[in-house]
């Protein structure tokens, strides 16, 4: 059975959805304090190059915690909906080299880029969902990598992208990165909502959801927060 990706209207939403969509807003990274100054213009090209090379020890796991919730998944239409997040991450031009076309174009080097260790608030975020992805646990995994962390991809980079343009200058070879996430994210946000409203099927189950949502919002602004720390530190105010 396939799921429909039309998102349900304001008033068709049931309480549940609305639960978990406050959970998100609550906490959403657009509002942090790195990604303000990234929408306002405040960052160097340095700044966005050292996000790539931090954002690499994330996103470039994604797809294995993807395959490690589909081998753990009893459900056909939500290992078929991690198969197709998967076959987009890797197939064709892979995301993360995407990601890293894009900090070339900053001014680092590809080996500069791959180098760059992670911050402890980055590894903290990268444990915490190769954790959840492997813990046998399909629906809390779901809720927190897929609705807690994946779904506030667009709200970032709708906001990130167009001072990347109008302001510094790059291309849209350059940021193409940001254009495939902001649309496919709408589509694997909304199919995660869908799948952790039909699978949370009591209330215990649904407080769960909720509880790892909150702390997915949590471990997202803390490795946000440990970017901006750090950049002030090594380049002055953002």
């Amino acid at each position: 059975m396939s799921m429909t990706l039309t998102p349900p209207r304001q008033e068709d939403k049931t309480s549940f959805r609305l639960e978990l969509e406050t959970a998100v807003a609550g906490k959403h990274s657009q509002a942090s304090p790195f990604s303000v100054a990234w929408s306002e213009g405040r960052l160097s090209k340095d700044h966005f190059a050292f996000w790539v090379g931090q954002h690499l020890h994330y996103v470039g796991h994604f797809s294995e915690w993807l395959g490690a919730m589909f081998a753990d998944c009893p459900y056909k239409d939500a290992r078929d909906f991690l198969l197709q997040n998967m076959w987009e991450e890797e197939m064709g031009t892979p995301h993360t080299e995407l990601l890293i076309r894009f900090g070339e174009a900053c001014g680092w080097s590809r080996d500069r880029i791959l180098d760059l260790p992670a911050l402890p608030t980055t590894d903290g975020l990268r444990y915490w969902c190769e954790m959840l992805a492997k813990s046998h646990d399909f629906l809390g995994a779901s809720a927190a990598l897929i609705v807690g962390l994946e779904s506030q991809t667009p709200g970032i980079y709708t906001r990130q992208l167009p001072p990347l343009r109008e302001k510094y200058g790059f291309s849209e070879d350059d940021t193409i990165f940001f254009e495939v996430h902001i649309s496919s994210d709408v589509v694997h946000g909304e199919r995660g909502y869908q799948i952790v409203e039909k699978y949370a099927t009591t209330r215990e189950e649904q407080l769960r959801c909720l509880d790892l949502v909150h702390k997915a919002t949590e471990m997202r602004w803390a490795y946000m927060d440990g970017l901006h720390r750090a950049l002030v530190e090594r380049y002055g105010e953002l």
